[in-house]
């Protein structure tokens, strides 16, 4: 196997590292520069609040790619509800003029749907034969 940085907590060690995707609502392209920026800094300060950490964030006009690094004690799909539900308030209420032009008054901003993947570790095709060769007792 190879070496990974582990964070611990009480009784466990961990390395959680999750690939977020979240899509603007009908995939419009209404993210601009500023409100990108906007966007990663709430999103920092959610994670920090959250115990978790926001290691890489980028996007384009219909979506941001975010990289997270979470703890046992979060569980992704309430975190992403979280972080979807406070962005789309404070970047409706922060770039409401902006946003009027692609949804006009209706509260939405987010797609329901998101891509969460588990990123960084070892490979299936590694952990399964590593798995395998333990010395399992008789």
């Amino acid at each position: 196997m190879t070496s990974q940085t582990l964070s611990t907590l009480h009784h466990c060690v961990y390395n959680l590292n999750h690939h977020l995707v979240l899509v603007t609502k009908y995939r419009r392209k209404c993210l601009t520069g500023p409100l990108l920026d906007r966007r990663e800094a709430i999103c920092r300060n959610t994670a920090a609040k959250g115990t978790c950490e926001l290691l890489e964030f980028n996007g384009e006009a219909d979506h941001v790619h975010l990289l997270l690094a979470l703890t046992p004690k979060v569980l992704p799909s309430a975190f992403v509800n979280n972080l979807k539900t406070v962005t789309s308030r404070l970047l409706r209420k922060e770039f409401g003029e902006h946003l009027k032009k692609y949804y006009w008054s209706k509260p939405v901003f987010w797609s329901r749907s998101y891509c969460i993947l588990t990123a960084g570790g070892a490979p299936l095709s590694v952990l399964k034969p590593y798995i395998k060769q333990q010395e399992r007792p008789e």
